[in-house]
Order: structure tokens, then C-alpha cells, then sequence
């Protein structure tokens, strides 16, 4: 009997895996199994699943005090990914598999007490933390198979079972999963389209510059008048994801929970409507041990927040940072995680409570000490990181019954793809991929105006009293419209448009 096992696993770590050691150890004494190395609750409780699972699968298991220790011991394990590796270990010290059979293998998966291997949360971001590793074989869950296959470079295999799996690694015969390419389909049709919002040419004209230059944007206007459809059509304008944006969300999805494993790689871009009734901690992440919140699972996406002044204050402020940042940092006392949180966000809120201030139709009923406190909900620095800020009047029965047929999303689409490939070359090289991104240093160097647009800005500043960082948002709108219309330069029509769409629901 071997009293020493070493098998290799994976744990999640914020949005990656990491390298785990299982060393089991059989000595004589009292029956007992003990779990060293700060495990979590569910690893903890891998103790009977692993001890049934072996004993359903026909498996010895052994009367002896067992001790498995996890390395590195300053590491927190979470998940129950870890019961496949543990149960290996087990049958290595027993003499059913030699230890050079499993030296070089990884092991993920939650047992069944019948042994059956479960699919677990994070299987993408750890096979391709054991590629990096330059581990050659790594044996998944069948229901993670769909993310195993986006992973060239190592043999990924789906055992059922642990019978099936012992009797593989004793007498090889199941054969890797074939890789598949990372291949983004082309955008199919939607069943949502902007062929089907009629009227509202201001509104979509600004949704077009929002989607081309990656800037936040906020609709008012009356109840009915159309915010919600818009918002939910704006994903269908931007442009495809790129493979290195593709993962980088498949992973997220895959550390929350949330990815379908019928599909694999996700290709669509992300969008995220919280209630307003949302916490703080799963709107921003957090909890005991650091999970993504809708801020991260909006990446490369929108994030779409409906009744905008009915969320709490504290949750909207916390918005602030990853709006300038593009990421998260959390700290908790079981561990500290960074989350990319780069989204593009829309808001949708009435002008008043009664919802028909300014109406031509109905009359507003509050009083005007209600509609200060209303728009007081949004402070002026998260008001001042909104690029466009948009009327949405009231839709007229003219427009609906015009027979004259709306741009769909894929034109709209063409345009904008356009305007992003012109930034992505003019920002090439600088780790930025949009206008909405760049920093002070670089407006000034890509957004100069001539005499007029400067007289035309000058005047707006002082007039409107914006602030530094209004100015240069308006700079960056003004270099997105000029790009939707292939200009090289910033014209003063473009500076003249780009402050009318961050003042217009003011005026």
C-alpha cells in the first residue's frame, strides 16, 4: 500500500485558476479524515461525497486516519472541483493506481455520491491556468466539455465517471475532446431591431454615437415614450466582439455560474438590466469571497440601468470608479479581486416622479420641491461621467402609422463598425480600442479644434458652467460624430451637436 499520494488540481481564483497540490497521506490510527490548507466549506464537505462516490463505484476505502493537505496552504480553495483530485489521491495511496499514472495529469470535478463527475463553476479560466503550466493531459466534467474545447495546446478528456475514469488512466481508452477554434458567427437576426422604434431620429442619432464611440448615455422623457425599446436595441448596433473579448467574457461567465455549456465560447455582447431594488455588493461584486457583479458581467457590454433615480444612492455612487477605471477592485477579508468592468452604460429615468414634466399631453401633478429631490438622486460627478444625456419626446401618431420603412440595426450597425475601425487605428498601440476611453493627455492630442470650434467650446464653457471633465467628454463625442462622418478633423457643427446632446434634457 502506498501511504503517500500527489495528484494535481485547479481552484478558482477572482477570474483565473490556480494550481493546486492534493497530497494525501494514509497512517495508522483511529478512522478520520482530515482537510488541511485553507479549504472552504464545500471542499470541506468533500469528505463524504468522495467517501461514498468510491465506495458506489465499487472502490476500497481505506480504515485508516487520512490527511489531505492542499498546496499551497496560504491559498483559499472554494468549489467543489476539488473532489475528483482528492478521490484519486485516495485511490493512489491504496495501491489502485500507480502514482506515476496520474503524475502529470490535472483533475476537476464534483463527485456524486454515486460517482458520477459534475460539471463546476470556472473550468475555462483553470484549463487554460494548467495550459499555462505546461500540464499535457486534464480530465473535466462532461458538462464543461464546450468550454474544455476552446483550449489548444493541452489534451482535454470528459470522463463520466470514476470508474470510467480510474479504468482510462489503468488502460487508456477514451479519447480527447476535438479543439474548436474560437470562431465568432457573423450577427445573425435579432428578434429586437430599431426598424421597429418609429420616429425618434434625435434619440437614435445619439444611440448611434453612443454604440460608435463606446460613451455612456442617458434617456428622459415621459412614461410611453419609448426608453425601454431603445435601450434594448442599443447591443444590436455595436460591433462583433473579437476573439480576445469573446473570452475574456466566456471566462466571467464560467467563474459566475452563468455560461451555457451548449454553446461555449459566447459571442454576443453582454447585456445586463438589474432591478433598481438591486444591493450594492451584487451590483459592484463582492461577498465573503469576491464574486462578479453586474458591472463585470456587463464587460464588453451594456449595462442597462431602467428607473435610474429609484436605485440607492450608494449604488450609483460605487458607479463612479469603474466608469472612469474600467475595473473593480474588491477587498474582503477571504480575499481581494480586480474585475474588468469595462461596459457601456445606458439609464432611462422620467423628469419628474409623476413621469410628465414638460408633456404636451398630460400635466405634471408634483410640486416642485418633489422634482428637486427627484433629480437630486443623481449626484453631479455620476451626472458629469454621462456623455450624452437625451429628451426622448413623446411619440407622435404620424410617425406611427408612416408607411416610410426605419434603418434596421444592420445599418446602423455598418456605420458605427466603420467609425470603430478608424479609432482602433488611430489608437492603435495605446491599449485603448474607443474614444470613450481616452485619457486628458490624449483628447488634447486627437480632438484639436480650429478657431472656431475653439470660440464655439469657449462659449459653451462659460454659458453652461461645465465642468474640466464635461469638456473633454464633449471633445470625445465630437471625435466620434466626426468619425461617423469620415471627417479627419473636428468641425464646429460636430462641437455644436455634441453639446446639445449632453444638455438637451436639461433645457
Amino acid at each position: 500500500m502506498h501511504l503517500y499520494a500527489k495528484v494535481l488540481g485547479e481552484t478558482p481564483v477572482g477570474l483565473n485558476g490556480a494550481g493546486v497540490v492534493v497530497e494525501v497521506d494514509l497512517e495508522r490510527g483511529l478512522p478520520g479524515f482530515e482537510i488541511v490548507g485553507l479549504p472552504d466549506m464545500a471542499v470541506r464537505e468533500s469528505r463524504e461525497r468522495v467517501r461514498t462516490a468510491l465506495k458506489n463505484s465499487g472502490f476500497p476505502f481505506p480504515q485508516n486516519r487520512i490527511t489531505v493537505n492542499l498546496a499551497p496552504a496560504n491559498l483559499r480553495k472554494d468549489g467543489s472541483g476539488l473532489d475528483l483530485p482528492i478521490a484519486i489521491g485516495i485511490l493512489v495511496s491504496l495501491g489502485v493506481l500507480p502514482q506515476e499514472k496520474v503524475g502529470d495529469k490535472v483533475f476537476i470535478g464534483e463527485l456524486s455520491l454515486e460517482g458520477a463527475i459534475r460539471e463546476v463553476n470556472g473550468v475555462l479560466p483553470m484549463v487554460l491556468e494548467a495550459r499555462r503550466q505546461g500540464m499535457p493531459e486534464i480530465y473535466i466534467p462532461e458538462g464543461n466539455g464546450e468550454e474544455g474545447r476552446l483550449v489548444d495546446g493541452i489534451s482535454v478528456f470528459t470522463p463520466g465517471n470514476l470508474k470510467e475514469l480510474v479504468g482510462h488512466l489503468l488502460r487508456p481508452c477514451l479519447e480527447p475532446v476535438p479543439h474548436r477554434e474560437m470562431e465568432l458567427n457573423a450577427i445573425g437576426e435579432s428578434d429586437i431591431d430599431f426598424a421597429d422604434v418609429h420616429g425618434q431620429k434625435v434619440v437614435k442619432r445619439a444611440m448611434e454615437i453612443a454604440a460608435a464611440g463606446g460613451h455612456n448615455i442617458l434617456l428622459v422623457g415621459s412614461p410611453g415614450s419609448g426608453k425601454t425599446m431603445l435601450a434594448r436595441r442599443l447591443p444590436t448596433i455595436l460591433p462583433p466582439m473579437t476573439k480576445e473579448e469573446a473570452l475574456e467574457v466566456t471566462k466571467i461567465y464560467s467563474i459566475a455560474g452563468l455560461l451555457n455549456n451548449k454553446r461555449g465560447l459566447i459571442t454576443e455582447r453582454p447585456f445586463r438590466s438589474p432591478h433598481h431594488t438591486i444591493t450594492l455588493s451584487a451590483l459592484i461584486g463582492g461577498g465573503k469571497v469576491p464574486v462578479p457583479g453586474e458591472v463585470t458581467l456587463s464587460h464588453n457590454g451594456v449595462l442597462f440601468l431602467d428607473e435610474f433615480p429609484e436605485f440607492s444612492r450608494d449604488a450609483l455612487e460605487v458607479l463612479r470608479q469603474p466608469m472612469e477605471d474600467k475595473y473593480v477592485h474588491i477587498s474582503r477579508v477571504k480575499g481581494s479581486c480586480v474585475f474588468p468592468a469595462s461596459f457601456l452604460m445606458i439609464c432611462a429615468q422620467n423628469p419628474c416622479p409623476c413621469g410628465y414634466l414638460g408633456d404636451p399631453v398630460r400635466e405634471c401633478t408634483c410640486r416642485s420641491g418633489d422634482i428637486e429631490r427627484y433629480r437630486r438622486k443623481i449626484s453631479g460627478p455620476l451626472s458629469d461621467r454621462i456623455d450624452l444625456q437625451v429628451y426622448v419626446p413623446r411619440v407622435q401618431y404620424t410617425d406611427l402609422q408612416a408607411d416610410g420603412k426605419e434603418e434596421t440595426s444592420a445599418q446602423i450597425r455598418t456605420r458605427v463598425c466603420a467609425a470603430r475601425n478608424i479609432q482602433l487605428q488611430r489608437l492603435k498601440g495605446l491599449g485603448i480600442y474607443c474614444n470613450a476611453a481616452m485619457n486628458h493627455r490624449q483628447v488634447m492630442y486627437f480632438c484639436r479644434l480650429d478657431l472656431t470650434g475653439n470660440h464655439l467650446m469657449e462659449d459653451a464653457f462659460n454659458r453652461l458652467g461645465l465642468s474640466a471633465r464635461s469638456y473633454d467628454r464633449i471633445l470625445k463625442v465630437a471625435r466620434t460624430i466626426a468619425d461617423l462622418e469620415g471627417s479627419g478633423v473636428i468641425l464646429p457643427s460636430h462641437i455644436a451637436e455634441a453639446i446639445q446632446l449632453r444638455t438637451q434634457q436639461n433645457q
